[in-house]
């Protein structure tokens, strides 16, 4: 039987190893942050911004930040429909109402002109998702947000890696946030970041993950606030530090395995993650997208990928679709999307022997 091919799965070293012993033997007591710190700087330094904030999850990091912002009950957020449920779910955790609008045909994120055409009264900000690490049309949402005096948000989860005309995804909106799940470009195990260049919403996101008690607070025990707790491990933030040394190999693995797949695969009538001019993709996750009109049984193709010890993924349904929100069918592009996406084996080790027998497989189930 061939060996099994995974999804995804992290690129730990020595050096991992090594940092995380370190922290497990002497990151306690005065030193129980030592390597929070020192890996939100380092990763707020890859990015480019001024801040950041190691969290439990890119979604306490979005629910921290939109919280900071003002979101609450009776606010609109308006997201891309496709996306995992991760971005939607800190807006109704503040009372608030994900808007879904259709995205674009070719990079699957926001459409800017829907975007526009949804903004109401009630609308508080725009999110935008720079999905399996294809990048939002950032110019025109920046623009859409100044005219109309809203944030834009980045959910950079899966964006690790992607630039936008020389700018890193998650460095350009009103705050960023980013996953370092296992599945990750870069990993802490579970895990997420809060980033920003506004000092203002820094502070106050600070004050919030800390129970609420904001800086320059002298009486201890004393919370300003109702905050929250989303804080990351020092155990985790070792790993992290280690895996932001090694970031531009990481990064150049995934864009590796991306190349083969896209060599491989070129000749049959699918699309793969775009890179739009200007635009550099992190390609966190390879996705396959099967023409309009080609005959393809997606679950055929998983099924036999299965079979031969194979891991795939189906592209993430529309949000519209869940049975907690209010159904948009026609929002045709997201629909169309769903049912015709596969996501490809990624990991960082993934070598060519590999790679083949994944294509072999697609190549049997899309035929022009």
């Amino acid at each position: 039987m061939n060996a099994r091919i995974h999804y995804t799965l992290p690129s730990i070293t020595e050096l991992e190893v090594a940092y995380v012993t370190d922290a497990a033997r002497h990151g306690w007591g005065e030193r129980c942050y030592d390597y929070i710190k020192r890996f939100e700087g380092a990763f707020a330094e890859h990015l480019g911004v001024r801040h950041a904030i190691a969290t439990s999850s890119c979604t306490g990091a979005l629910h921290m930040g939109m919280a900071a912002l003002g979101i609450g009950p009776g606010d609109e957020v308006i997201l891309g429909d496709i996306n995992w449920i991760a971005s939607a779910a800190p807006v109704t955790y503040l009372g608030a109402k994900p808007v879904f609008v259709d995205v674009l045909p070719d990079t699957w994120c926001l459409d800017p002109a829907l975007v526009e055409a949804a903004i109401t009264p009630a609308t508080k900000a725009i999110l935008a998702v720079h999905l399996y690490g294809n990048l939002c049309d950032m110019d025109a949402l920046l623009d859409i947000g100044r005219r109309h005096g809203l944030p834009v948000i980045e959910d950079a989860a899966e964006g690790i890696g992607s630039q936008y005309h020389g700018r890193r995804a998650g460095s350009m909106g009103a705050f960023g946030a980013f996953s370092f799940h296992g599945t990750k470009t870069l990993t802490t195990g579970e895990g997420g970041i809060f980033v920003t260049q506004d000092e203002a919403l820094f502070q106050k996101v600070l004050g919030m993950s800390n129970h609420g008690r904001l800086p320059g607070q002298t009486k201890q025990f004393w919370a300003d606030v109702i905050g929250f707790k989303y804080k990351m491990s020092n155990l985790q933030a070792a790993v992290g530090c280690a895996q932001v040394e090694r970031i531009d190999e990481l990064i150049a693995a995934k864009r590796r395995i991306f190349a083969a797949y896209a060599e491989r695969l070129s000749d049959l009538p699918l699309a793969l993650n775009p890179q739009q001019p200007g635009t550099v993709n992190g390609c966190w996750m390879p996705t396959a997208v099967v023409h309009e009109g080609v005959a393809f049984d997606r679950e055929a193709l998983l099924a036999d990928f299965k079979a031969d010890q194979i891991d795939g993924r189906i592209f993430f349904w529309p949000l519209s679709m869940l049975p907690m929100f209010e159904d948009r069918p026609e929002h045709i592009v997201s629909h169309g999307l769903q049912f015709r996406g596969i996501n490809l084996p990624s990991y960082h080790d993934l070598g060519e022997a590999e790679i083949d027998r994944v294509c072999a497989h697609v190549r049997r189930h899309v035929r022009g």
